[in-house]
């Protein structure tokens, strides 16, 4: 008898996913967003999103099995995001998961957010070779990582963002140049009608594997204004802007694997749909021999296809599985793909 199906579930922020995974392979996965709540706001607000996961959880979940033509009764274990995240949005991810794992009598896992987008590149590659340098780049997390065995092995940080992190320049970046939130794709679509020579915006940090990505949004910023009055070459600002972002990003990243005697460099994260950062990694990696995996942009964002992939890995490699008193830890570090806290004053089975 093989392994379990297992079932993961996100609700870190403002994407409701659940997804179904077996021995590496993806079986079925949906998703609910709310962003479009959040868009006349310009950034997510944590309340709107909590609600919206207590409405969308149940009927996600009987998407992602429909989709993969199973019922409830196959789940043979339930991973769930229990950090980083909003609070309350990942209160309502928990508690879904723990019914339904206490319902089903099934082995809960408690799932790093970070280990999740990690992870998501096994469902369209396959395993990963042992070391690879992972390039996380999203909203709110920037960071170069040293990955051995996912599953069994501590996570070492070669480089993290000290300040703003790629993603939340692209969308604060965005809203000073009068483009939709979210920010990222909007930069990304701007770019493709602009010249990525035309402003020379800094790179940050040349010589450390660190990033730090609030000067460059204080240059766009400085920039914006000495065009007040005058018409913003949006278009520019926005292609140059990207350019310097995915420059710092892929030459940092290479070098790293250079550095380290490593072969393989994969991207994820929602800032990994972006085409620019394709592009360019693809080009530097070609250029010193380094295979370059990037998962689809459908799981480069936030989903439950990657947790229940992270939560697949510690079923087959027989990791412990958490306890009913497993709670949430919204600033968690990311160390290990598994992520257990236990609520306060509570004792574990």
């Amino acid at each position: 008898m093989g392994s379990p199906i297992v079932l993961g579930i996100e609700s870190s922020c403002d994407e409701t996913g659940a997804g179904l995974v077996r021995e590496g392979r993806l079986l079925g996965h949906a998703i609910a967003s709310s962003m479009d709540e959040h868009a006349r706001y310009g950034g997510v607000v944590p309340e709107i999103a909590a609600r919206a996961h207590v409405h969308a959880l149940r009927p996600v979940v009987r998407q992602a099995l429909d989709n993969a033509g199973l019922t409830l009764s196959d789940i043979g274990a339930v991973a769930v995001t229990t950090g980083p995240g909003l609070s309350g949005a990942l209160q309502v991810g928990l508690a879904g998961a723990k019914g339904i794992a206490y319902a089903l009598d099934v082995p809960l896992y408690g799932v790093h957010h970070l280990a999740g987008h990690v992870a998501a590149d096994t469902l369209e590659h396959g395993p990963l070779p042992n070391p690879s340098v992972v390039l996380i780049v999203s909203g709110g997390h920037t960071s170069l990582l040293l990955v051995r065995d996912l599953a069994r092995n501590p996570i070492e940080h070669l480089g993290d963002t000290l300040d703003d992190a790629a993603g939340e320049c692209f969308d604060k970046v965005a809203r000073i140049f009068g483009l939709p939130y979210p920010g990222g794709p909007a930069i990304d679509r701007a770019a493709r009608e602009g010249d990525h020579r035309a402003v020379a915006f800094p790179r940050p940090l040349p010589r450390s594997y660190n990033f730090s990505f609030a000067g460059l949004k204080t240059a766009a910023a400085r920039w914006a204004e000495a065009h007040a009055g005058r018409g913003l070459p949006v278009n520019d600002g926005a292609a140059s802007l990207q350019e310097a972002v995915v420059d710092v990003l892929t030459r940092k990243a290479v070098a790293a694997c250079i550095e380290h005697g490593v072969g393989t460099l994969l991207v994820v994260g929602g800032v990994a749909a972006n085409s620019r950062i394709r592009s360019l990694a693809e080009e530097r990696c070609q250029a010193s021999g380094i295979e370059l995996r990037v998962p689809p942009p459908s799981l480069c964002t936030d989903n439950g296809a990657m947790i229940a992939a992270v939560g697949d890995l510690l079923v087959r490699t027989r990791a412990e599985p958490a306890s009913l008193d497993l709670s949430i830890d919204p600033s968690a570090p990311l160390e290990n793909a598994a992520l257990h806290p236990v609520a306060t004053g509570a004792v574990a089975a």
